[in-house]
């Protein structure tokens, strides 16, 4: 017998239309708010394209780009995840460029970027199971939850460019001070925290030069 495939949804994001099935995590929309934050720092952002990691649907760095002259290139583990990102890139009329694959592999070393966006899964191992709605690749971050946010961190220490910053989704501001240490081993500071009614966004800035 043939499975059906899932059906498509559609729900309302930052005024337009984002698709996507249960093969990726429902766009949030607290995540609104990392976007217009992130809209807020292009206009002082140098020059440069954009980075989503984790982008999911891409709907948060879609958002953030959406009537800028800003490139955007988005990356995600997750075919789901690629295959939606570029649909709703195309529905919105944003030139993204999607790449499939980890993070730390499909990025060149020489490649800086004004703003860098990162999505992770930010649950501890142990928790994913509250949330049986939610693909687990989506929401695992490893032991204490933040895995994939300290590997966000090695993409921003490597790959944002001078005067360029970096905003990273976590669970909330207790995660963020998890992060200090880790941030700073990487040649990163924490600027600015703020906790939205879903999750927190951190603000990252680098304190040496990009290697």
């Amino acid at each position: 017998m043939l499975q059906q495939a899932p059906a498509e949804q559609v729900m309302t994001f930052g005024g337009r239309e984002i698709s996507y099935d249960e093969t990726v995590l429902t766009p949030r929309p607290w995540t609104e708010g990392q976007s217009h934050w992130a809209r807020e720092l292009l206009d002082e952002a140098p020059p440069g394209r954009v980075l989503e990691v984790c982008a999911g649907a891409g709907h948060i760095g879609l958002l953030a780009v959406v009537g800028t002259d800003r490139e955007l290139v988005q990356v995600d583990a997750d075919v789901s995840a690629c295959t939606w990102a570029l649909k709703n890139s195309r529905a919105w009329g944003v030139e993204s460029e999607i790449r499939l694959g980890s993070m730390i592999d499909v990025l060149e070393p020489d490649e800086r970027f004004a703003l860098i966006i990162a999505d992770p899964p930010y649950l501890p191992t142990d928790g994913v199971g509250q949330y049986p709605e939610d693909p687990v690749t989506a929401i695992d971050g490893g032991a204490d939850g933040l895995d994939l946010a300290r590997m966000c961190l090695d993409v921003m220490t490597r790959h944002l460019g001078r005067g360029a910053v970096g905003l990273l989704q976590l669970r909330d501001l207790d995660q963020g001070e998890q992060l200090t240490s880790d941030a700073a081993a990487r040649g990163l500071e924490v600027a600015e925290g703020r906790q939205f009614d879903g999750g927190a966004v951190l603000l990252l800035r680098r304190v040496t030069e990009a290697i």
